[in-house]
């Protein structure tokens, strides 16, 4: 794939993260799917052959497709900090209380890296327990819990990998997530960049401990402007703290802060708003006046010394900001969806660009997709009916490690 780093939304993509949904996805139940973020319980043979089938057409365009449930036991298996790391963040005293958290621990760390790997990812019963853990009197966690509780909680949106990491430059970025249903998966990919052999030399572009910013609200315009949503999910002093990372690494001279509605028909900026060009971006209508704030570095300052200005218009300034003319604005067809905005079964600003004026949608977007095809954007189609009663769509799912850079 050559080397490692991502400058752009649309330069032609040569490597990408996925991760093939599992058996994290069977734990889901009527009981639980709301916690874990889901609408309804998928069909996992179906939502599996969906993913497989978008894997291939990736690698169908040259794309190099890495799998995180591969990565992640090789990952383990080279570095003991990473089996440390991958434990850590996985029990808790707070939750388990101590005697039985070091039971818990203790015997994670006797586990073989495929079955350590595992358990991260698809997470730890109370009756998958080996009998003799925290069966002792010291341990009032272990006797009240119901044996179909959780230890460890799977991770059933793991397959959205572009939420818990971005690339930009040749830095990654580690995220912080909103939700504690998901809390857990940035240390799955930090795991695989930091301790991964194929990934050494590799350099941490930012990570997020204290405000949270999600992948899929960054949106790479254009070489050094960055654009970040501002919502549910990713909040101001996320992107600021963003913001003087990129400044002070010189990955970025511009980030807008784009404000978007705190709901989860929004969720992210790119879930409302792609690039499909180096000039054009397929967008829900109601996103071109979103408020924009843009932040840059103060004249003659430090990379710490920010300047604010705004708001204004998300598409105008998007121009501006890119060094357009005009941005090029794809309406997001409505009709696919009820009421007032697209729901999860529409999708259809959400697109994965394999190369300048090439995406992958969904293929139950369709007119959005005609739009598309009506002003020279490639569409390749792709079954999402499962994949989607997560909420994400192709761009949701891959997390691009490598595309070549735009032409200037």
């Amino acid at each position: 794939m050559g080397e490692f780093g991502v400058s752009s939304e649309v330069g032609t993509l040569r490597g990408v993260l996925l991760h093939r949904p599992g058996a994290e996805l069977s734990r889901l139940t009527e009981a639980n799917r709301d916690r874990l973020l889901f609408d309804v319980v998928p069909s996992l043979s179906e939502m599996r052959a969906e993913h497989d089938a978008f894997a291939q057409v990736l690698r169908e365009r040259g794309v190099e497709v890495l799998l995180l449930g591969d990565l992640l036991p090789q990952a383990i298996e080279h570095s003991g900090a990473a089996r440390i790391q991958g434990i850590s963040a996985a029990v808790s005293d707070r939750r388990l209380g101590p005697p039985l958290a070091a039971e818990v621990s203790a015997y994670l760390r006797g586990l073989a890296p495929a079955d350590l790997a595992r358990v991260l990812i698809e997470g730890l019963a109370f009756d998958e327990l080996p009998g003799e853990i925290g069966t002792s009197a010291t341990s009032l966690v272990r006797f009240m819990h119901a044996e179909t509780d959780f230890v460890i909680d799977p991770l059933p949106n793991l397959m959205f990998t572009r939420d818990s990491s971005f690339w930009v430059g040749d830095r990654f970025a580690i995220t912080r997530l909103a939700f504690a249903a998901r809390s857990r998966e940035t240390s799955l990919t930090d795991i695989v960049f930091a301790h991964h052999p194929l990934f050494l030399g590799t350099r941490r572009a930012y990570e997020s401990r204290t405000a949270p910013v999600e992948g899929g609200d960054v949106v790479l315009l254009a070489p050094g402007v960055v654009a970040v949503g501002v919502g549910e999910r990713t909040t101001p002093a996320g992107v600021e703290a963003l913001a003087r990372s990129l400044f002070r690494d010189e990955l970025a001279h511009t980030v807008l802060a784009v404000g978007i509605a705190q709901s989860r028909a929004y969720m992210h900026l790119g879930t409302m708003a792609t690039m499909v060009d180096t000039d054009a971006m397929v967008m829900n209508p109601q996103m071109r006046c979103a408020p924009t704030f843009t932040v840059s570095r103060v004249a003659g300052g430090g990379p710490d010394d920010l300047t604010v200005t705004g708001p204004t218009e998300f598409a105008d300034v998007a121009s501006r900001a890119m060094g357009l003319a005009r941005l090029r604005v794809i309406d997001t067809a409505l009709d696919a969806g009820a009421g007032d905005l697209p729901v999860y079964g529409a999708d259809g600003s959400n697109t994965l660009a394999v190369s300048p004026g090439v995406v992958i949608a969904y293929a139950h977007a369709t007119e959005t997709n005609r739009r598309l095809r009506d002003v020279g954007i490639e569409v390749l189609e792709i079954a999402g009916g499962e994949l989607a009663t997560g909420r994400g769509g192709p761009r949701c799912l891959a997390c691009p490690v490598s595309r070549a850079a735009i032409p200037a």
